[in-house]
């Protein structure tokens, strides 16, 4: 993840925009606009640590608001032990990071560090538990776009420190003709046909299926892979089965409500992928928490 990309920048400027960081009424008031201080984040849980990144990029984007209001930004430090990196497992009440910097920009950019990193982290941690339920099978667990709006870079890059792979990006990163492309694109085999004469050389075409019946018009039909839904995990073997006949190389998703209950049936059907939108659309926030340590430093 490069922290200083202008994609990250846009994502944490809107964040501090909206919570008014640079105008943290409570911190004016209180505290002295000269004191330094060090401040410590720890986990609350045990988790899979994620976007020790944000801090240290949230500091810089608030330094360059603090600059355009034609305040003097400050000088900042973020340690972390060398341990301690995204994608490693903690422990609860272990410190993950510790932050030298003004201590009322500590305040005014702590709530916007905590709910990013605390939502990464989750994401991350929820992946690793798919993961782990997949271990062995061959299948590569995938994310899906059911992302935040907004959120979306953040997010993917969690699942793969969580040991995830991302699907597409967005929607110029792939072709997949889902159940509503065929609906409007006159049928499976005209959809795709027309999918295959006008995408570039470099681009797969994947194509959702829902019934065994679909696998074999889809593959002759020019598809590069198959999303397989509202399939059991029997359903989905007899497809892999058949798939593999037809196009050996072709890649297999499976796909559709995947729970950490059923993953590992699906997973040991032989496809390729498990697509999880749960991973970025159920993962439950881990509990980290802000502490200064000292007033000076």
């Amino acid at each position: 993840m490069d922290w200083k990309s202008k994609r990250v920048s846009t994502i944490l400027e809107s964040a501090l925009a909206e919570d008014k960081a640079t105008r943290d009424i409570t911190s004016a008031l209180t505290i002295d606009p000269e004191l330094q201080a060090s401040a410590s984040i720890l986990t609350r849980q045990d988790c899979i640590i994620s976007g020790l990144g944000v801090i240290g990029a949230v500091f810089n984007c608030f330094n360059a608001m603090q600059t355009q209001l034609g305040h003097k930004p400050s000088r900042f430090e973020v340690i972390s032990h060398p341990e301690i990196f995204d994608g490693v497992r903690v422990k609860r009440g272990q410190i993950v990071a510790v932050i030298r910097h003004n201590a009322a920009t500590i305040l005014s950019c702590e709530r916007v560090i905590l709910n990013l990193m605390q939502r990464m982290s989750g994401i991350a941690t929820l992946t690793s538990e798919f993961v782990k339920a997949t271990s062995g099978t061959g299948a590569k667990v995938l994310d899906t776009r059911k992302t935040i709006p907004g959120l979306r870079l953040l997010d993917k890059y969690a699942v793969c420190c969580g040991g995830g792979m991302n699907h597409r990006q967005d929607l110029e990163d792939g072709i997949l003709i889902k159940r509503n492309h065929i609906a409007l694109g006159g049928g499976l085999q005209q959809t795709v046909e027309r999918a295959v004469k006008g995408r570039k050389t470099s681009q797969q075409i994947e194509v959702e299926v829902r019934e065994i019946a679909e696998v074999e018009p889809a593959l002759t039909a020019g598809a590069d892979a198959l999303l397989l839904v509202q399939m059991t995990p029997a359903e989905v073997a007899k497809a892999v089965k058949l798939a593999r006949k037809i196009a050996p190389t072709a890649k297999l998703e499976a796909a559709d409500h995947l729970s950490l209950e059923t993953v590992r049936d699906y997973a040991q059907t032989g496809v390729d992928f498990v697509s999880i939108g749960a991973l970025t659309r159920s993962a439950i926030s881990v509990d980290l928490s802000m502490r200064i340590t000292s007033s000076v430093y």
